[in-house]
């Protein structure tokens, strides 16, 4: 789908134009039309599917604060019964020969760690808050804006016709994702094992007692098939082994789902065009292995950083200026490296099967459990707070 026809000024309808209607690019639209501006969002139809959305989004204080602001944060699940956000209170990590590392909400003095989002109750809120806000107009096609914003993911077709370089590094794992139903209650906890080289996160869903949980699996390539393949039975017992069952027997609650994991970036995030500025935003800039949970977070924080340097740009300069948006890409690239670096280097190293490595990193593990200072600093990161 090429960019639009170069318009006039005075013709043009929309200051912005944002091509994909995700959680990233909804928010951007609601922070964009607070700014008055007038906010083209390009929503391709999905194609319906049988299989329900497995995935769920752990947020930090930060893109809570955020989503809160635009009035995107699901409360409680539309028409739903059960709360559509839950709060981690607590995080247990788990090596592979007894390296533990653990982070409580009481001991940060704070509310919640994170917060485990539903994301089709998420998406819904969110195009709800779109709906209510007349400075933004749903549109089937692209259309001519002083500034197109990119937010269609990771195989973003417009990035690929600008040709703004993609790098990719495939890693040899791919995610298998499901929800399951314990025996008993997760209690607010979100908790995590590396073994064998692999990665296995149960996030707690339907509120602080709740009996339901999404399984990201981080597995080899050639395993996730053969997981994808067996019935349900078979593979809630290998989570239920895998976790030294924690949370008791287990069901899977519908089929699992798979997709390969990589270490992307873009290597430049925004561009000039006849037809205006161009900026990356979300997945269509960088992706990264999800063991830390920062995926979502990130990309709303790209869009908080967007959204701030329009808002402090000069009155006289143009929204596609380029130096304006070289603002936004030099705050961003350093940030999201950094991210991108340290979940590339845990990924690396629970994947060596060493032994010498293996008993350094679980001793790691404990030690930075009992070491205040450095814990404190890390879960605050984690928690997207500078304290």
């Amino acid at each position: 789908m090429a960019l639009p026809s170069p318009t006039s000024a005075v013709s043009r309808r929309f200051d912005v134009c944002i091509r994909g209607a995700g959680v990233v690019g909804q928010t951007l639209a609601l922070l964009l039309a607070r700014e008055r501006l007038k906010v083209a969002l390009v929503a391709a139809p999905r194609p319906a599917s049988p299989v329900p959305d497995v995935r769920a989004y752990a947020l930090n204080t930060a893109a809570r604060h955020l989503l809160q602001s635009v009035r995107g944060w699901p409360e409680e699940a539309e028409g739903e019964a059960r709360p559509a956000v839950t709060p981690v209170t607590r995080m247990e990590v788990h090596g592979d020969d007894g390296g533990d590392l653990s982070f409580s909400a009481q001991d940060q003095g704070v509310e919640a760690l994170n917060w485990i989002a539903d994301v089709p109750a998420l998406e819904k809120r969110l195009a709800n808050a779109v709906g209510f806000q007349g400075g933004i107009e749903r549109v089937a096609e692209p259309v001519p804006a002083a500034l197109t914003v990119v937010c269609e993911g990771r195989r973003s077709s417009t990035r690929a016709e600008l040709g703004l370089d993609y790098e990719v590094r495939p890693y040899p794992h791919k995610a298998i994702a499901a929800r399951l139903t314990t025996e008993r209650p997760h209690g607010g906890v979100a908790r995590q094992w590396f073994t064998r080289g692999e990665i296995l996160a149960l996030l707690p869903l339907d509120g602080a007692q709740g009996n339901s949980v999404a399984l990201v699996w981080s597995v080899p390539v050639q395993q996730s098939g053969d997981w994808l393949a067996a019935d349900g039975p078979a593979l809630a017992q290998a989570v239920q082994e895998t976790s030294g069952s924690a949370l008791g027997a287990m069901t899977l609650q519908g089929p699992a789902q798979a997709w390969p994991l990589e270490l992307s970036r873009a290597r430049r995030w925004i561009a000039q065009t006849p037809r205006g500025g161009v900026v990356l935003a979300g997945d269509a800039a960088h992706a990264m292995h999800p063991l830390a949970g920062q995926g979502l977070n990130v990309g709303l924080g790209d869009v908080a950083e967007l959204a701030r340097v329009i808002h402090e740009r000069e009155f006289w300069r143009e929204l596609g200026d380029l130096r304006l948006l070289r603002r936004y890409e030099r705050a961003r690239q350093a940030e999201v490296g950094a991210m991108g670096w340290l979940t590339d280097g845990l990924f690396g190293l629970f994947g060596q099967t060493d032994p010498r490595v293996q008993a350094l990193r679980n001793w790691g593990m404990s030690g930075v459990d009992r070491l205040g200072p450095l814990k404190h600093w890390l879960a605050r990161k984690a928690m997207g707070s500078v304290a």
